[in-house]
Order: structure tokens, then sequence, then C-alpha cells
């Protein structure tokens, strides 16, 4: 007998009869994969009781509700640490790395606590293997290669770990469910199993989820939703240095960032990223600017490099790579329209060394000044630093945390710091010969090349 099938969007989970080009719900295209047996979700016993009504006043914290990684560029990002009864995914590109920090972390907690590696894609052999090579002990480590969520949860109450890692969450799957692993209802019903046992049973969880070839984590959206933190890796896996960034944390800040290399014993965290990452920068070079970003609390210094070359098409080229790519046509703009410099004859490329991808508006001027000094052939002084945002009319705007992020800038060597005037008055102790407070984009160049013609 021919079984029953339907239509599943995987991005949402929207299930009908027929095949669909576009998904109605979330306006997906070829998102729907064809799917057997009856359209049910879940069983009533996987909903949540309700809970006991308390006054707000009556509720006990937590004491000691932050758990130590072990990692201090982890609990950055995290906020200060791992909060007891949270869930945490982290995503990436495959061989990124996110199998092998969480593991090293699971050595590190493993001398302090209970802690139980889940892995779906393994066997323990194999992640032993693995640990031998990252130099893992982990007197309470405790790993199981098992994909039934059920017979996962049924191993909870006989280890009773404090911390647990399941890598990852698209291998496993309820047995009670008709569809396969790595399906929305799949995904979607297991991770609803998760964080309802970690919030009981006050079990922090960490969890790695794939992402698919458009960069967003694979599986429904709701996902994300789910969780209490989400971490991003990234760059290439064949770069030297990754990145984590925190993009949701109902616990802490979503803009901290760590940073971390690739070597031969596993992830090693870098502590002072900004002196890393101008470590290759030359002395008064073309198209090379400083600028410093602030990422969460972490003050960012960072080289911003442009190459303006006249073109031979009729169609100048525009690549970025780490800044947004209508933020630089915007200053590209502003260049022209405000201080006659026409870039419509050039092919322009921009690049953000290190690999980090910046966001934060208060880097404009600095990449207006790498813009400038590669079509002028102007080289930049190397110990100036350029902060602030460009407005549409020329203007240098204000920017938060100045004092942070010139201190930050000094203590790395650098000695003048171009900055808005409407910023200095929150600054103590700095000459000005140090500061400089400019008001319009034309008054940084001036300084920063001496004239502007």
């Amino acid at each position: 007998m021919k079984k029953k099938s339907y239509f599943q969007c995987q991005e949402c989970g929207y299930e009908v009869h027929k095949w669909m080009g576009k998904c109605s719900e979330c306006e997906g295209w070829n998102t729907f994969q064809e799917m057997y047996g009856e359209k049910k979700t879940a069983d009533k016993g996987s909903l949540r009781q309700p809970g006991i009504v308390m006054p707000y006043q009556d509720i006990v914290p937590l004491e000691g509700e932050r758990i130590e990684t072990g990692f201090s560029e982890l609990d950055r990002v995290l906020g200060g640490g791992l909060v007891k009864g949270s869930v945490v995914l982290i995503g990436g590109s495959p061989g990124i790395g996110k199998s092998t920090i969480l593991l090293q972390v699971a050595g590190k907690l493993g001398n302090r606590c209970r802690v139980l590696y889940v892995t779906g894609e393994e066997s323990v052999q194999q992640v032993k293997m693995r640990g031998k090579r990252l130099g893992i002990q982990g007197e309470n480590l405790f790993v199981a290669a098992e994909t039934n969520f059920e017979e996962i949860k049924s191993q909870l109450d006989h280890i009773q770990p404090a911390v647990m890692i399941l890598d990852s969450i698209q291998t496993l799957y309820r047995p009670g469910l008709s569809s396969p692993p790595g399906t929305v209802t799949q995904i979607r019903e297991v991770t609803a199993e998760v964080v309802e046992t970690a919030k009981k049973k006050d079990i922090s969880v960490f969890m790695v989820g794939h992402v698919t070839k458009e960069g967003v984590m694979a599986g429904p959206r709701l996902l994300e939703h789910m969780v209490d933190c989400v971490l991003y890796f990234e760059g290439e896996s064949q770069q030297s240095y990754l990145l984590l960034r925190g993009v949701k944390n109902r616990f802490g800040s979503t803009h901290e960032l760590g940073v971390f290399q690739m070597q031969e014993r596993g992830l090693a965290q870098i502590e002072n990223p900004s002196e890393i990452f101008l470590s290759c920068r030359q002395e008064n070079t073309v198209g090379s600017a400083v600028t410093a970003s602030l990422e969460g609390t972490r003050p960012l210094l960072i080289e911003i490099q442009a190459l303006v070359t006249p073109t031979r098409y009729e169609n100048p080229r525009r690549m970025t790579q780490g800044l947004d790519y209508n933020r630089v046509v915007l200053l590209m703009a502003v260049l022209e329209k405000k201080l006659g410099f026409y870039l419509h004859g050039h092919d322009v490329f921009l690049k953000v060394a290190g690999g980090v991808k910046l966001t934060e508006p208060t880097v404009d001027l600095g990449v207006a000044v790498s813009l400038f000094s590669s079509f002028k052939n102007c080289p930049v002084h190397s110990r100036d630093v350029f902060i602030g945002e460009v407005g549409l009319t020329g203007e240098v705007r204000a920017v938060k945390s100045l004092e942070k992020r010139i201190l930050e800038g000094k203590k790395l060597g650098f000695q003048r710091f171009i900055v808005p005037s409407t910023s200095i008055n929150s600054l103590n102790g700095l000459s000005a010969e140090e500061v400089k407070g400019v008001k319009t984009l034309k008054e940084a160049l001036a300084i920063a090349f001496s004239s502007v013609s």
C-alpha cells in the first residue's frame, strides 16, 4: 500500500498537500520537501506542563549563576560565563572549529564538574582520538554516541551532568515523530525538549547547529528564538583567525566578539586582537588607515585597506570585504559631491584586514581616509587613528565610548586621533596634540594629509 505523502517547508514548517514553488508563510523559494506518513508534529506529552506561579519578590535567584568555560574569549561573548539552565546554539560553516572548541570546553569543564558530550556524527572512539590530539583529560567527562533524544534523557538522571553538549542538533530525533532527523519537525520538537529539560534540571546546554550555503542556521527559523544564546563562527576554515560573534544573548550583550586562532592542538584564544590585527601593517602605506570599532565592551583597532585604480571597463568594479557595500557606496558619493573627487572612472576595492566584519558606522572616517589616500596616492601617517561617522552632508558625527577607543590606541603606540569635535568634551587628560577634533570630512582630510586640493 502506497504511503501518504505531504510537502513541508524546510524554513518554517508549513505543510501542504501539493508541492509549491514559493511558501506562502515565509515566502521562501524551493523550500518544500516531500514527507511521508501522517502530518503530525508532536504528541501531547511533549507539551510543557504549567509551572507554579510565584510572586516575583519571593523568587530566589540561582547562586553562582555563571559557569566559567575555561576560555575567557568565550566567556566574554556569553556575557561573563555560562548561565545555569541556559541553552546555547553555536553555528558556523563546516570545518570551522565548532566541535573542536566544544570538546576543548568539555575537557576544561570536566576537571570541575560533570559534563556529558553527546555526538551524533562520530563514534566514542573517534571522539577519544580527537581528544588525545587536543590534549584533553577531563576526569568527569562522559561521552555518548546517540541520536535518540529519549535515550539521552534517560542518561541524564544517571550521570547528573552540570553541562551537556549536543553535536549536532540536526542529527537528533524523537522516535514519536514520523519525519526523519534533520527535518523541520524533528529539529523544532527536539529543541523544545532540550530547552524544557535544561530549565527543569538546571543543566547548561551547548548545541552545534549546521549552516546552509546562504550562511544561515539550517532548520526552522524558530530554532534561534527558542534558545537563550546564539553564537556564530565567522571566517573561513583556511584563515588563521576565527571570530566568534554573539547574535542573540538573553543574559548579556549581543555585540561581543571573541577571537581565536586554529593551532595544531585546537583553538587558542587571542586576548589582544588589536595588536594581532595590526602586526603586519607597514609604515606610512598608501591606502591604509586605522580605525577603532567597539565590539560589545571591547575596543578593536582595525586596519582598513583601499585600492583605487583606473578602470578599462564602462562599468567600474566595486568590491568590499568586511564592510557594508551600500555604506561604502554612500561614502564614495559624499567624496564626489562634497569634495569633488570623482571615482566613477576607477575600480574600488576595500578590505578589512584580519577578516573582521565591521558594522559600526564609526569606522566611516577611516574608510573615507583610506579611499582618499589610494585615490591621491598619498600615504597615511602610520600613528594616526580615525574615528567618526560621516553624514550625507559631509559632517563628522559624534561617537560613543570615545575615551575607551583612544586608550586602546595609546596602549598600542598610536600618537594622534582624529575624532568628532562634538565628542571631545567627554575626554579627560588628553592633550590637543593627541586628539584633533573635526566637524567635517574635509577638515579630517586636511589634518591627515596637510592639505586638500
